[in-house]
């Protein structure tokens, strides 16, 4: 239980609690980012690193992902967005693809009632009608529960690339200019990000990945166009709430200049 893990009750409303977690201290609460997306990587390889199967590395992510998103209602951020699984990662073999579909679906039984309760609004991104039918029906019950909550928007992107987001996007805008709806003219960014799947969302103003890599994976190309980038070492598995603070005292050091001279 979330509240078992970090103690109290739910947070008030105000911006700047008080009686939080001492591992919020540091943080600049003027200087958060809004919207902040996660490419969990390294469950494998810390699996692989303790002798372990790379199936309990998915397993122990998900405890990971759990205390992330506490943090990131903690601090009242818009969004977050997380790369759970990719339009690629099908070409893994078939007993971890199979067991990532259970692991989805675990999670969503055993989590979905206190996300509600703590005001999460969950949205999967990405081509649902590529998963699993069972799975399909958990993530329509998921979004229509918490369709009418008012906190962290939570996105999940599921059988989701970034370029084939975009190619779905420039699709849907070619078919609304043959019908009449507008011309050719009128596409202009807002109305490119409204086919988006993260349409309503704030850009993203931070990428973090963890395990080594960098680079962006597919993930999120349109709506990182200005997001800061944060690499960790770190395994995802091994991803504490500190680390994501940590990276929550970094971005507020940047100079967010968004192609001008300075943005102080």
């Amino acid at each position: 239980m979330w509240k078992k893990i970090f103690g109290g009750s739910k947070p008030a409303a105000e911006k700047k609690p008080s009686g939080m977690n001492p591992i919020y201290d540091r943080i600049n609460w003027q200087r958060l980012p809004r919207h902040v997306a996660i490419i969990m990587d390294g469950n494998g390889r810390w699996a692989q690193s303790r002798g372990m199967i790379r199936t309990a590395g998915h397993k122990a992510g998900v405890k990971t992902l759990k205390n992330v998103l506490k943090a990131a209602i903690d601090l009242r951020l818009e969004a977050l967005t997380v790369y759970a699984f990719s339009t690629e990662n099908w070409k893994r073999p078939r007993p971890e693809v199979d067991f990532l579909m259970k692991l989805f679906s675990e999670y969503l039984l055993k989590e979905l009632e206190e996300m509600n309760d703590y005001n999460v609004r969950i949205r999967f991104i990405g081509r649902r009608d590529g998963m699993p039918e069972g799975l399909q029906r958990q993530m329509n019950e998921a979004e229509e529960l918490m369709k009418h909550n008012t906190g962290i928007r939570f996105n999940v992107a599921a059988n989701y690339g970034g370029q084939d987001e975009l190619l779905r996007a420039a699709r849907s805008l070619a078919k609304k200019v043959a019908a009449g709806e507008f011309s050719a003219e009128d596409i202009d960014a807002e109305a490119m990000e409204q086919e988006l799947d993260t349409a309503g969302d704030p850009p993203v103003d931070l990428v973090i990945r963890t395990s080594g890599d960098q680079r962006l994976s597919n993930f999120l190309l349109w709506q990182s166009a200005y997001a800061e980038f944060y690499f960790t070492d770190v395994n995802w598995p091994d991803f504490t709430p500190e680390c994501f603070v940590d990276a929550m005292v970094d971005f507020a050091g940047r100079d967010r200049r968004f192609g001008g001279l300075t943005n102080k």
